[in-house]
């Protein structure tokens, strides 16, 4: 019997497996919270196809996202990233990447984590939309222009409020699992 998923996942291996594995799911850590924030701020003006099909690129030339080290990058390092082929070079994203490592650990500073400061605007607790189609499923919220106003008032850069809700739904904050989808049933939280 065939799984029913979101209609947008359907495009090949790629997106069913990071619908299926990762997306609507609960993220608490750090790392893979500040993953998915420098991933959706390259993401803008751009599909996340694009996005997901460079990951693992990104994963290396990213130092495997750790920020402490994005945060330490040299004029030289940003010079090799605008000159990788296996990236988005747009200088404007690199360099908000290394901006953003700066005030993500600003906030680990005064929060204890970013993962307690971003959860923080829901209550710690996910959201569940509910959406019968994706027409259903809004770009933005409410919850997510005040995180981008936040973000934004902390010196953070490409943190839109779309950009912020993608990044709701890529780390569980919201789950927009379609009510027919198979995943919406195993996620638990």
């Amino acid at each position: 019997m065939k799984k029913i998923r979101c209609g947008w996942c359907e495009k090949d291996d790629l997106y069913r497996k990071y619908h299926d594995e990762e997306w609507g799911r609960p993220v608490y850590d750090d790392e893979t919270i500040f993953e998915f924030l420098v991933l959706e701020s390259f993401q803008a003006g751009l599909s996340w196809y694009t996005i997901l099909s460079k990951r693992e690129n990104f994963r290396k030339a990213f130092d495997h996202f750790d920020y402490s080290k994005v945060a330490a990058y040299s004029d030289k390092k940003i010079e090799e990233l605008m000159n990788n082929p296996g990236i988005i070079r747009n200088r404007l994203k690199i360099l908000a990447a290394v901006t953003n490592a700066h005030r993500f650990m600003d906030v680990q500073k005064e929060f204890g984590s970013f993962s307690q400061y971003i959860w923080a605007f829901i209550d710690g607790k996910p959201i569940d939309n509910l959406p019968e189609k994706l027409s259903d499923v809004p770009a933005t919220t409410e919850i997510s222009d005040l995180i981008s106003k936040d973000l934004k008032k902390r010196g953070f850069k490409f943190v839109g409020s779309t950009v912020v809700y993608a990044h709701m739904q890529a780390t569980g904050m919201v789950n927009d699992h379609l009510k027919s989808c198979f995943t919406r049933k195993i996620i638990t939280y």
